[in-house]
């Protein structure tokens, strides 16, 4: 994870360029085997490495670097070599060909704190452990089947964010806020059966989020781990860590107490069930070939917060901005939805399979504005030959997929927003077509596809037949400010502040 670090480099590199004027030819001879075909590598300080070019937008950065030094490349982050791959090909060979190898993560402490010693499908090491975990929530949590159980749920709560702005009568609201608390109150619902609201629950997942998308030196340049304790990310991690623990533990003893309530009396109970009653039935199988203890329970559950709540809720605040920006495709898509809800009080997910235009807004916005950028890092376990270049075992990969889906040679005008494109184009974003990977792909590709795509249509649909959406002070679309926050999702840095007016 190389994000949201530039404020603890500040600090540091001077030290860095300092200490490096006695380093000798000598060292940086000796991080490159002449008998090895190493990937091409641009050129690095001693200590610490390529740190110095990766700045405040790491996609950015290196898409740049890429541009100069081919598709695939081998950085130097501190001590630790990682290989960046910028091409659909490069992805290919990492996601496909050598998926198996390339399959596992590197430890990192920040990740490993807040997931219970990386328990989480996200960040655990492949291996068996990984296989059944991810097995349990492919086949019990994130089936079609149980995707399709709590539609009750993203219906109810997309109605009530409708018409939560249907109150403010006219007036500005931040919708990226709003956006993020109905991503909440959906995997609230889904995961624990209520929601949890309050500042205190917000400010908790909010410090949650933006920990798992911060730097920690000791990653790379562990000799100098002491700089994490100074600056407090140390303290910062464990204090939410705890906090969450604590949360959690509250969470499994309410929901432990009712299965009790509810066993006592006989009767069954598979309706209404949330993830967390799921979890704990299969934690008292008799049979199970897997012991699910209640710090894989705490690590799945943290998993639908990491990853379903912030990456969904950006993905819908940068389409209205591309819609804002495109009054045209604005005008096309309320068309499509207002044609096919044909007056209806609110969409509902039987109508978004007819809207085409819909997805196709979706999949230019995840193309243009990819929720996780370099997705997550892997890291290979075995030395591999890699579209010719020798790769060592304990290598991190990093994956552009942001850089990817803007390549000119394989998009055309890759930097304009254009859904037409995809009208034609059979491309799809479930992991086949490495052009287009937002949400990964191979074994360690997001499991969640369905059930997060399902909620950005509904709530994109809504708020498009629902409302003509306008920025505030009669500012024209042109002068949205798109500048991009790089966390671990990619955020935009300025709140997105609309007035909406009910469409009749």
């Amino acid at each position: 994870m190389f994000l949201s670090f530039h404020l603890t480099l500040s600090t540091i590199i001077p030290a860095f360029i300092v200490l490096s004027l006695f380093i000798t030819f000598k060292w940086l001879s000796s991080t490159t085997n002449p008998q090895k075909n190493r990937p091409p590598s641009p050129g690095k300080l001693p200590i610490i490495g390529n740190l110095h070019q990766i700045g405040s937008n790491p996609h950015r950065a290196l898409q740049t670097l890429a541009k100069k030094h081919g598709q695939l490349i081998l950085i130097q982050l501190g001590s630790v070599p990682v290989l960046v791959a910028s091409s659909a090909e490069a992805a290919s060979e990492i996601l496909k060909t050598h998926d198996l190898i390339f399959a596992s993560r590197p430890k990192l402490t920040i990740p490993d704190t807040l997931t219970y010693g990386s328990k989480d499908i996200g960040f655990s090491p492949y291996g068996e452990y990984w296989r059944q975990v991810r097995s349990i929530a492919v086949l019990q949590l994130l089936s079609s089947k149980r995707v399709q159980s709590f539609r009750h749920v993203r219906e109810q709560e997309t109605e009530f964010m409708i018409n939560m702005i249907g109150k403010s009568c006219g007036s500005v609201i931040d919708l990226g806020e709003l956006l993020n608390s109905f991503t909440n109150n959906v995997i609230c619902r889904v995961a624990l059966g209520r929601t949890y609201e309050g500042v205190k629950f917000k400010d908790l997942l909010v410090r949650f989020t933006y920990l798992l998308g911060c730097f920690s030196v000791g990653n790379y340049i562990p000799w100098l781990s002491w700089v994490d304790r100074l600056s407090g990310l140390v303290a910062r991690t464990k204090a939410v860590a705890e906090e969450f623990d604590e949360f959690l533990e509250g969470v499994l003893e309410e929901h432990i107490c009712k299965k009790r309530m509810v066993d006592g009396h006989g009767n069954g109970h598979d309706k209404g069930q949330d993830l967390v009653d799921i979890l704990l039935d299969i934690q008292t199988e008799k049979n199970a070939n897997f012991i699910l203890h209640r710090d894989v329970i705490k690590a799945a559950i943290m998993d639908l917060f990491a990853a379903g709540t912030d990456t969904t809720s950006t993905a819908i605040e940068w389409a209205i901005s591309e819609l804002i920006r495109h009054p045209s495709v604005m005008k096309k898509i309320q068309i499509e939805v207002r044609e096919i809800a044909n007056g209806k009080p609110m969409i509902t997910e039987d109508d978004l399979e007819k809207m085409k235009y819909l997805k196709v807004v979706l999949k230019e916005t995840l193309r243009l504005h990819t929720p996780l950028p370099l997705l997550i890092a892997r890291e290979s376990t075995q030395d591999v030959k890699l579209m010719g270049y020798d790769v060592s075992a304990g290598t991190q990969v990093i994956i552009n997929a942001w850089a990817i889906g803007r390549d000119p040679s394989q998009w055309v005008e890759p930097e304009m927003f254009h859904p037409e494109r995809f009208l034609s184009n059979p491309m799809d974003y479930k992991g086949l077509n490495f052009e287009f990977i937002p949400f990964g792909a191979g074994r360690r590709g997001c499991p969640a596809i369905q059930f997060a795509l399902v909620v950005n249509e509904l709530a994109l649909a809504n708020l498009v037949y629902k409302y003509d959406l306008a920025l505030p002070d009669e500012m024209n679309g042109e002068e949205l400010d798109m500048t991009e926050i790089t966390g671990l999702t990619l955020h935009r840095k300025s709140p997105l502040r609309v007035v909406a007016t009910p469409h009749y």
